[in-house]
């Protein structure tokens, strides 16, 4: 076994004793998966206590939406925000009920118009009412939402404090609308993507190491879905902190037994299997890394059968009809129902509240009940 006190197999110079939660990608099931994760966080008195929130795609709206609310939070003696169903469960499941990806693409067809803007555009109307990146809270927590520069090449990450491609520069303090940085995030291949950020309002400062600090990589950034560099949002958080939270709402490649032979699908398929590929070495890496004692990890995944988590009490469960039917949900930035989102909410809740309990904090005390959900669609 490695040791950890000599060795870190990421080569983290510092380790803080913190906490980073990384929310995943996955279209709408992963805004609303990741809810119900953030519920049963809340619920535990941890909210507070987490020093970053890493963010890509689906897993960045609602990270936007936590940002948005986080300076109206009302935190107890316990530290439970006692209006967290108010400020993000309500708008949350609300804008879950409506359909972006499909209008956004056929706009997108027209000259001159981009889907990316019109995803952005409806995340502004229904959740960040033209909130920017310095209306946020700039260091304590920390939100990160990330992208990948298809100019670079590289992963751009974008929080309150800075905005980061470490082969082009860093920018301090930006301005950019949060709608802009969350479509971004979220601009799926290729359908939603690209989306241009205008970097000339800004200055991108040079930092060491960088090897494209100059127009026209300081002047625009092309980006795309976070989920192309790293869809669990880990980049940003596992070289630095000692404890690690990941929301997974992603799933592996289906298995086909008549692959396309034409090679536009086949495309597709190969590209498909690089990226789950991808996903399953950062996973396997992760684990190992928990294995190894080197960071402790509390990891969940909508694959993860839920009683491989060994803790007493149990806690409220799903069956594995209503596991296997949350599994199947589209990752689309597509329309859910009421059900589903039941589902998606009840399901993340149970994960976490078992691979924390199990993995990070065996004192912490098991949930009763699933959190009505119901009472915010009569």
């Amino acid at each position: 076994m490695l040791d950890p006190t000599n060795i870190d197999p990421l080569e983290a110079q510092t380790l803080e004793d913190g906490i980073g939660l990384c929310l995943s990608g996955g279209g709408f099931r992963a805004m609303v998966f990741h809810l119900g994760a953030l519920w049963r966080i809340n619920e535990f008195g941890l909210l507070p206590k987490i020093n970053r929130f890493s963010s890509v795609s689906g897993g960045s709206i609602t990270n936007g939406a936590l940002a948005c609310a986080w300076k109206r939070l009302v935190f107890d003696a316990e530290g439970i925000a006692t209006n967290f169903a108010d400020l993000l469960a309500k708008p949350i499941l609300a804008f879950a009920g409506t359909n972006v990806d499909v209008k956004a693409v056929l706009i997108g067809l027209l000259p001159t118009q981009s889907a990316a803007r019109r995803v952005a555009r409806a995340y502004d109307s229904s959740l960040f009412h033209g909130a920017t990146l310095r209306d946020l809270p700039i260091d304590s927590p920390r939100f990160v939402f990330n992208a990948t520069n298809l100019m670079s090449g590289g992963l751009f990450r974008m929080s309150p404090k800075y905005v980061a491609d470490y082969r082009v520069g860093q920018i301090c303090r930006p301005g950019f609308r949060l709608a802009d940085v969350v479509a971004a995030s979220s601009a799926f291949p290729p359908v939603l993507s690209p989306f241009d950020l205008d970097l000339r309002g800004e200055v991108t400062a040079n930092i060491p190491g960088t090897s494209l600090h100059r127009p026209p990589y300081t002047q625009r950034a092309t980006l795309t879905d976070g989920g192309v560099y790293d869809n669990l949002g880990l980049e940003t958080v596992w070289k630095r902190y000692r404890t690690l939270l990941v929301s997974n709402a992603g799933r592996n490649v289906s298995a086909q037994e008549k692959p396309a032979h034409s090679w536009p699908f086949q495309l597709y398929r190969v590209v498909e299997t690089i990226l789950n590929q991808v996903d399953n070495a950062r996973e396997r890496q992760l684990l190992a890394l928990a294995r190894a004692g080197q960071r402790a990890v509390g990891y969940w995944a909508i694959e993860t059968n839920p009683t491989g988590y060994r803790v007493e009490p149990p806690g409220p469960l799903l069956s594995p009809e209503d596991c296997a039917r949350s599994v199947n949900i589209s990752t689309r930035l597509a329309s859910l129902s009421e059900k589903e989102c039941e589902l998606l909410v009840h399901h993340a809740y149970a994960l976490c509240d078992r691979a924390i309990r199990a993995y990070v904090d065996r004192t912490l005390p098991a949930s009763r009940a699933f959190p009505d959900v119901r009472q915010f669609f009569r």
